[in-house]
């Protein structure tokens, strides 16, 4: 079986690849890649997109958009909290939750944005 996806022989651009080699492992892709696995969870990501739009919503709201009880929507507001993604308030009896910054912010919308991009494209 033929692959037209790999290269036919074996060229390595040593100066290139040595410079991004420092690159690539100056930096902490562990912590990059967490962020990564956090969204890759269908919830998380719906609970992150409705963030996105609402800049703060309570546990409960969390829940009922997602269609969770409050124990499984705090479950993964808490992940996304932990991993730096969201931050929370307290008022009252009740717990407000947000996007943690801008930054996320745009990571969410630049994400919507490609996929519909790309299922633009077919």
């Amino acid at each position: 079986m033929k692959h037209d996806d790999l290269c036919e022989i074996n060229c390595i651009d040593e100066k290139k690849v040595s410079s991004l080699k420092m690159e690539v492992f100056n930096q902490n892709t562990l912590e990059v890649s967490k962020i990564f696995k956090a969204l890759s969870d269908d919830t998380r990501v719906k609970i992150a997109y409705a963030l996105s739009i609402e800049s703060e919503l309570c546990v409960c709201d969390v829940a009922s958009i997602v269609g969770s009880t409050t124990a499984t929507a705090s479950h993964h507001l808490r992940l996304l909290r932990n991993l730096g993604l969201a931050k929370y308030r307290k008022e009252g009896k009740l717990v407000y939750y947000s996007l943690d910054d801008e930054h996320v912010r745009q990571l969410i919308k630049i994400a919507f944005e490609h996929q519909k991009e790309v299922k633009q494209r077919g």
